[in-house]
Formats: structure tokens, sequence, C-alpha cells
């Protein structure tokens, strides 16, 4: 008579196998590497960078740039980022999507306003712009294609806190070492106030004379997928069409649209405050958005 195993027979099972692709590794560190360098670093501040030899890396760096994923600067010898990068990385993700359906909701939005905008979507811990549009006036202030924003401290940031996932904001702020308790608790009551209104407007935490006003775009089921942000650059003569209320009413209506497009109905928001912790609390009430503008309290 033959005799059965179950798994409770069998021994502990092996570690997942760890493989390694070193050249593969070491193509990743470049770019690493360069996204903290963007002017450019030469193939010997690579290899001192990365601590290995120029033989090491010298072959890894010529391929990276015959497939264009590296541009070598012929007076300097500099290799810095492609941004084919950024190309590749939008067909691969959803960011395609949401940019071919924001583009021109975003250049309506700027010639109307004559204000610059940008769109910014979740990457990791930080925030990511995967889209600007410039105003056509003489004047405009605009923020970087592909810049690294703080989740944390970024008017862009906070709105996509605001409506993230619970277990998603927790992550973003325990891995913020520079964020005290008191400044988490700051933190958590701003958040619960641009979730009861619905979108953020205050001063900008970096520039004099700009307003950040941003409003959460939304998916399929209520998820948040990026933020729609207003830069709005106050010009000391008065010329500008539009103040920075009418502005964020503008800019209200083409996040809704954008989000209607992209498969949300408003049944699918549910908008409850979060708790001092980061959680979302049960049966709260929803508050009616305010046209004034919040006062800044956290430390940005």
């Amino acid at each position: 008579m033959g005799s059965s195993s179950s798994t409770h027979d069998q021994g502990p099972r092996s570690a997942p196998k760890t493989y390694s692709a070193p050249a593969l590794e070491r193509g990743f560190n470049v770019i690493e590497l360069l996204a903290q360098a963007p002017r450019g670093l030469t193939a010997s501040e690579i290899a001192a960078g990365l601590e290995l030899s120029i033989g090491e890396i010298f072959r890894i760096i010529v391929v990276m740039e015959r497939r264009r994923w590296l541009n070598k600067d012929p007076e300097t010898d500099q290799y810095s980022v492609n941004p084919r990068i950024l190309e590749i990385v939008f067909r691969a993700t959803p960011a395609e999507e949401l940019t071919v359906m924001a583009g021109p909701h975003m250049r309506e939005l700027a010639d109307k306003v004559d204000q610059s905008c940008h769109l910014v979507m979740p990457n990791g811990r930080r925030g990511l712009v995967v889209l600007r549009q410039q105003n056509p006036g003489d004047i405009a202030f605009v923020v970087r294609l592909g810049a690294d924003l703080d989740l944390v401290r970024s008017c862009s940031g906070q709105v996509l806190l605001a409506f993230g996932d619970e277990a998603w904001i927790a992550d973003v702020l325990d891995a913020d070492t520079a964020l005290s308790h008191k400044d988490r608790a700051a933190l958590m009551n701003r958040l619960k106030l641009v979730r009861s209104r619905g979108f953020e407007m205050r001063p900008s935490s970096r520039t004099n004379g700009v307003t950040d006003i941003s409003y959460p775009i939304f998916g399929l089921g209520g998820r948040v997928v990026a933020a729609l942000t207003i830069p709005f650059m106050t010009r000391i003569d008065g010329s500008q069409v539009f103040d920075e209320y009418a502005a964020q009413a503008e800019l209200a209506l083409i996040a809704k649209r954008i989000s209607t497009e992209l498969g949300w109905f408003e049944r699918d928001e549910r908008i409850m405050p979060l708790s001092a912790d980061g959680r979302v609390g049960a049966g709260a009430a929803k508050s009616k958005p305010r046209k004034s503008r919040l006062k800044d309290n956290f430390p940005a």
C-alpha cells in the first residue's frame, strides 16, 4: 500500500530563488545616478559614482546610448537621460491614456484663464508631473515635465494624499523621516479640509506671488488617479482676465470633465474626512465646499 504525503509531511519550503543580472542592474543604476545629475556626467564620473571601474561600466553606457536611453554631449562627453524614457513609461502605464484624455482639456483651460497647468500622478511615494500645458500669454510660470514632487509638502501631493488609499497614505507618511509627530498631525488636519471641500487652494510654499490650486482626477470606482494643478501667478499690473477664484471654478469644471471621460460618476466618490492617524472615518458627514482660502498651517 503506497504512502501519500501532504504539505504537512514535507519539510520547510525553500526560500524563493533570487536571480542576478549584473549588467541589467548596472544599467538601472546608471539611470538612477543620472537622475540626480540633470546636467549630466562623464563616463568616468558615472564609474566613480557607482564605485566601478571604467571597464565594468563603459560597454553598458555605450549600449544605452545606442538604444537612445542616454544622450551624449559631444562637447563635454557628459551623458544624460534621454527624454525617450519618459515616453516609453507613458506608453507602458495608465499615464498614456490619462494624458491623451486630459491634453485637449488642459489646453482649453490654459487658453481660457491664461495660466499654465500640470497633471501629477502618484509614483510610489512621490509624485510625477506627466503632462503640462503652458498658457498662451507672454509670461508663464510652468513646472518641468517629469518633475519629481514631494507628496507630503506639495499642493498636488496633498490632494493625492487626501483622496488616496489608506494604506498608501500611511506608507508615504511613515517613510518621511523628516515628518515629526506634530507636523504629521497638522498634515492630517490639512488633508481633512482638502478632502471635505474637494480641492486645495493655498499660497505656494516655494514661490512668492503664486497660488497653487489643485483638484483630484478620478477614474473608475472613484479611485484618485491624478491631481490637476494651476500654479496661479498674480500679475502686479492686474492685467489677468481671471482672478484666482474664477480660475479655480474653471479648473473644477475641467477636472470633473476629465474624470467623467475616464469613467468616473459622481456616485462613485464617497468623501469622508480622515482621522488624525490617516484613516477614513465611518459615517462622517460631507462638508460643503468653501470658497475662501484656508490658512496654510502646515510647514512646507
